[in-house]
């Protein structure tokens, strides 16, 4: 049995964990930073990286100290590498190299979206490769083939912006606080989800990609006519978003028809989203495939999820002068889109 220590600090979120080959959680903090970013509508990265600097030493100390572990019973220490807010990536990375070489132990770097890609797995043992992924997230939406660890093709992103990006920004148009997307969500459920004639972008485009910007200035548009209410805003926008969501998954899922594919698989802080779930659980079921979503604290950022990737990559051993990446794309290989996909 192999135990992993697991670190990230890719964005807002401080977190250690300690995760086994049996795909038990044995001990996990999170620090969030929501209080010290709130009064700016976002995530500030000098703050952030500020923040993991000053909270994640003692962090992974009261991990260790929760599970009754030390350094010495780890057999590998995986950290976030990229992509995200380079300074809190630095963070978590350099303390991670940092223990490795203090006690000996390899170092695993961990792309975050490969994270967010297995974490289902932890939580199903049940789960088999291949599977369709929807990533889902504050900086990345896309839809990937998922055949096996560090096999990933992708089939389809965003030409501008993310979803939770969105969800984020039609927070702030309402003035729901920072986070927004559970914000929006909780405020739509109060609305009317066809009250406001929003766009869906590219829905019967017939690609797979996605794009958000248009709805998001259509509600800016809407909100400063004020002639909705924001709980039929935050509904009509949660619904147009959940349209396009289903649209473009499953022109990806058509196009894998045949591959064995396994589930259709949601995961990023946008899973977490239970409206959006619903519909992706009725999209799987047309056409003849379970449902799989992980546990809400394994959707947003946390450290469970690279610990566990960390697991899955046990053996494997990278050099101290591992490099912090901003981005890094799980499929390096996928062709271009038009417009900021390369963002993803």
């Amino acid at each position: 049995m192999g135990i992993v220590l697991g670190i990230e600090s890719s964005c807002d979120e401080t977190a250690a964990a300690l995760v086994d080959s049996e795909r038990r959680i044995l001990a996990q903090r999170i620090a969030s930073q929501d209080e010290a970013h709130r009064p700016y509508g976002g995530v500030v990265p000098e703050i952030a990286a500020r923040a993991h600097a000053e909270r994640l030493a003692p962090l992974i100390e009261s991990t260790l100290a929760d599970a009754g572990l030390g350094l010495d019973d780890v057999d590998a220490i995986a950290a976030t590498a990229g992509p995200g807010l380079i300074g809190g990536v630095m963070v978590g990375l350099v303390t991670a190299k940092a223990l490795a070489m203090a006690a000996g132990k390899p170092l695993i770097a961990i792309n975050h979206l490969e994270g967010h890609a297995l974490s289902p797995r932890l939580a199903d043992a049940a789960l088999a490769y291949p599977y369709l992924l929807l990533l889902v997230s504050g900086g990345h939406c896309q839809v990937l083939l998922v055949e096996g660890v560090g096999r990933y093709s992708r089939l389809a992103t965003t030409i501008d912006d993310a979803l939770g990006e969105a969800f984020d920004k039609t927070a702030k148009i309402l003035g729901l606080g920072y986070p927004g997307g559970p914000a929006v969500e909780r405020l739509a459920r109060e609305g009317n989800p066809r009250a406001v004639p929003l766009p869906r972008p590219l829905v019967g485009s017939g690609e797979p990609h996605f794009s958000f910007a248009g709805l998001k200035s259509a509600v800016l548009r809407a909100h400063q006519a004020g002639t909705h209410s924001a709980a039929d805003l935050a509904a009509s926008f949660q619904q147009a978003a959940i349209d396009c969501v289903v649209d473009r998954t499953r022109i990806a899922l058509s196009g894998v028809t045949g591959q064995g594919i396994t589930a259709l698989v949601v995961a990023g802080g946008v899973a977490a989203n239970q409206a959006m779930r619903g519909a992706l659980e009725t999209l799987a079921g047309e056409f003849g495939l379970p449902f799989i979503a992980p546990p809400l604290v394994l959707c947003t950022d946390n450290a469970a999820m690279i610990a566990w990737a960390g697991v899955e990559r046990l053996g494997q051993s990278d050099p101290l002068d591992f490099a912090a990446r901003p981005r890094w794309p799980l499929d390096p290989d996928a062709l271009p889109v038009r417009g900021a996909g390369v963002k993803a």
